[in-house]
């Protein structure tokens, strides 16, 4: 082979293969409608997408504690006048402010942790701010965003209704599911199971945290604090005044890391257990279990979520 043509034939090699890696990688639009915990859970996703090869971009009507009853109703103010501070719960702007930007392929709702409990606190508001998001972005998949229960030692757990609530981790992951998967099936909308992949890992006898029985948090001195090893969740922390504090609700590190796997495996359908990136504080090991259980979990939940998700039959309607 002449030498220039040799060149010529290498270099369309070279492009060719370019092509063939750059037509792995997809560019997903993401907005979700949600609080502290849809933060959460996405926060490392940008980074998982960029070690996957994609090209993500996020968008959020996001505000602290938010139900699906205030997000409705911050709806309901703005369209009745735009100018109503009472629709624009997202520092200062609106659902609309924050959604007209772009068009998304994929929209996420979730109920606030307290209330994922409760299924009587998510209607009628999902389904109104379902059909409204709807008619915003007509080509966007609405899904569900299934939240995580509280660790173990929280003080409280989910509303459950009558004034009551969960009275373990257990039962405040089995009712927000229950809750979560009716919502599914009324919208007709699949879901994204972080909740399960917490509960997973926590249930773990190998893996899941345990509460440290040597420490007393009454006596406890700084900089003392509790083994938590393997926690998902924010935990025992002091403050720059030495004050301790816990959070048994939001997620650490590495519960942010198993909720952004379980995002990645979801919205790009393939597994997150190909992914090298792993956040400081997240030792190997169990960041390594952390993408094989968020890569199980989506897999068992993918046949449920397309089954309720699938449109009705014509008689059905």
């Amino acid at each position: 082979m002449p030498r220039p043509l040799f060149f010529r034939v290498a270099a369309l090699l070279v492009v060719l293969a370019t092509a063939v890696s750059l037509g792995d990688a997809r560019t997903l639009r993401l907005f979700h409608v949600g609080n502290s915990f849809s933060n959460n859970a996405t926060r490392l996703l940008p980074e998982l997408a960029k070690n996957g090869g994609h090209e993500l971009i996020i968008g959020r009507a996001v505000t602290g504690g938010c139900s699906l009853e205030r997000h409705w109703n911050a709806v309901e103010a703005f369209l009745a006048d735009p100018n109503d501070p009472k629709g624009k719960i997202y520092s200062g702007k609106s659902l609309w402010d924050n959604i007209r930007v772009d068009t998304w392929d994929v929209i996420t709702v979730q109920q606030n942790s307290m209330n994922s409990t409760d299924y009587g606190t998510y209607q009628p508001y999902a389904a109104k701010l379902h059909a409204h998001l709807q008619k915003l972005q007509p080509k966007a998949e609405i899904v569900i965003h299934q939240t995580w229960a509280y660790r173990t030692d929280a003080a409280v757990f989910g509303q459950i209704g009558g004034g009551k609530n969960a009275a373990t981790q257990k039962e405040m992951w089995e009712r927000s599911r229950a809750a979560y998967w009716q919502l599914a099936q009324d919208l007709r909308a699949r879901v994204i199971p972080v909740g399960d992949a917490f509960w997973r890992v926590d249930s773990d006898p190998q893996w899941g945290y345990r509460v440290d029985p040597r420490f007393d948090a009454k006596t406890a001195e700084h900089p003392a604090l509790p083994l938590q090893r393997n926690s998902l969740h924010v935990g025992y922390r002091w403050s720059a005044q030495k004050k301790l504090g816990k959070d048994a609700n939001h997620a650490n590190v590495a519960g942010e890391y198993l909720g952004a796997l379980v995002w990645y495996g979801f919205l790009f359908a393939e597994s997150p257990e190909k992914l090298t990136y792993v956040p400081p504080g997240v030792a190997p090991e169990f960041a390594r279990h952390l993408r094989s259980v968020a890569w199980q979990v989506v897999q068992e939940t993918a046949a449920a979520s397309r089954k309720v998700a699938a449109p009705l039959p014509a008689a059905a309607r």
